[in-house]
């Protein structure tokens, strides 16, 4: 355990790993490659130590010490205190919650060594909205999805929007790149997992007729924001599901839609 040091440079060199984080393309470059990720808040640190995440740095200002202190007392890693003004020019925002911390990624898992364990999954293509990314992790942790997996072009989970949003459940549920797209899909048919692509279409059948709860192993593909799954996507999958809407409205935003279906994958609706 050291002492916490205080900075008062914004080019401390110490910085390095907290600088420029509302720069998405810059931080979506350097956090996998340096192989870092910033959690933020309390809470989120809290999670993510327990979850086995090393911590590289904690950066904090000063009134968070003594809330953070049973962390620091445990801690081999640096903790750096700062002025709030000055992490506000470090990190481009102004930190509401004072607490933020740069954690160690662990290696990603392969694909076929989540599914071997895995009854009920997520895939996601093309998903690049980290809002969303975080409410689809919150919701797969919460009602009990075993594993994501995700297309070469999907968001990063790790990113801080996605961390914060999800309140560190990006911690809790395993997760993977399909190394291919959609080509991928074969290797999770091959695990013995129905393909059911989530989709408006009105030759999609509903939850309740698909019983998802029913079947053995199911895979839920869930598409971007908008544009939903690929032509190539929904060929791939084994039947199309949809959510039926009322009120003239055709669909959910896709982390709605994602809770709502998962409820229907774990559990089905009462009754059925």
């Amino acid at each position: 355990m050291a002492d916490p040091i205080t900075v008062s440079d914004p080019d401390d060199p110490r910085l390095h790993d907290y600088t420029g984080l509302t720069d998405v393309e810059l931080r979506r470059r350097r956090e996998p490659a340096e192989g870092l990720f910033i959690a933020e808040g309390e809470k989120v640190i809290r999670r993510a130590r327990e979850t086995g995440y090393a911590m590289r740095s904690m950066l904090l200002t000063a009134k968070w010490v003594d809330v953070m202190r049973d962390v620091i007392d445990d801690l081999p890693a640096p903790v750096y205190v700062v002025a709030p003004d000055l992490a506000e020019r470090v990190t481009g925002y102004h930190v509401h919650r004072g607490a933020l911390a740069s954690m160690r990624r662990k290696p990603l898992p392969t694909a076929d060594g989540l599914l071997g364990a895995a009854r009920r999954v997520v895939v996601l293509e093309s998903v690049n909205d980290h809002t969303n990314i975080g409410a689809i992790f919150r919701s797969a942790a919460a009602l009990g999805m075993d594993a994501v997996l995700l297309s070469p072009d999907c968001a990063d989970p790790l990113y801080r929007r996605s961390v914060k949003v999800s309140m560190g459940a990006v911690f809790s549920v395993p997760y993977a790149r399909l190394a291919s797209w959609p080509e991928g899909l074969e290797s999770v048919r091959e695990a013995g997992f129905t393909l059911l692509a989530l989709t408006p279409d009105e030759k999609a059948r509903s939850l309740d007729e698909a019983a998802p709860h029913r079947m053995d192993r199911v895979a839920l593909m869930l598409g971007a924001e908008g544009d939903g799954l690929s032509t190539p996507a929904l060929v791939a999958a084994d039947a199309w599901v949809r959510i039926p809407m009322s009120h003239g409205v055709d669909s959910l935003n896709v982390g709605a839609a994602a809770a709502v279906a998962f409820y229907a994958v774990a559990t089905g609706r009462p009754g059925t």
